[in-house]
């Protein structure tokens, strides 16, 4: 019987385990904690691109402004039309490269360098 309750209690922990990751991958930022990065710690075209939000342009791409969707529900979950993306140039790219701002209506920003996979807050 001792053993056929150990062999309940392992199972039981390791289904606790599995249900424990899953709700961890599934966890949203505004749950979680985003990574920081200091404002001087960026690349200089991020920081170019800092000083062009903050004067409202004229922006290098035409994308620039436009309404970042969060689909990837990697920044904390807001309205639609709370964000925009802005580009961060990359030196020796043809196109606009994987580098972005977004910034958010209360002056927050995040800088992502793969396209959307992770974001950083930018502390200021």
């Amino acid at each position: 019987m001792k053993a056929v309750t150990k062999a309940i209690a392992a199972i039981l922990l390791g289904l606790l385990c599995v249900a424990s990751a899953a709700l961890a991958r599934s966890e949203t930022p505004t749950e979680a904690v985003l990574a920081e990065i200091a404002a001087a710690e960026l690349p200089a075209e991020a920081r170019e691109t800092i000083s062009l939000i903050r004067k409202g342009g004229p922006f290098p791409f035409p994308r620039d402004g436009v309404v970042f969707g969060n689909f990837e529900e990697k920044l904390p979950a807001r309205a639609q039309g709370y964000y925009r993306e802005y580009t961060v140039r990359t030196p020796g790219a043809k196109d606009r490269g994987a580098r972005r701002i977004v910034a958010g209506r209360g002056r927050e920003m995040y800088y992502t360098d793969d396209h959307y996979r992770s974001f950083r807050h930018i502390r200021e």
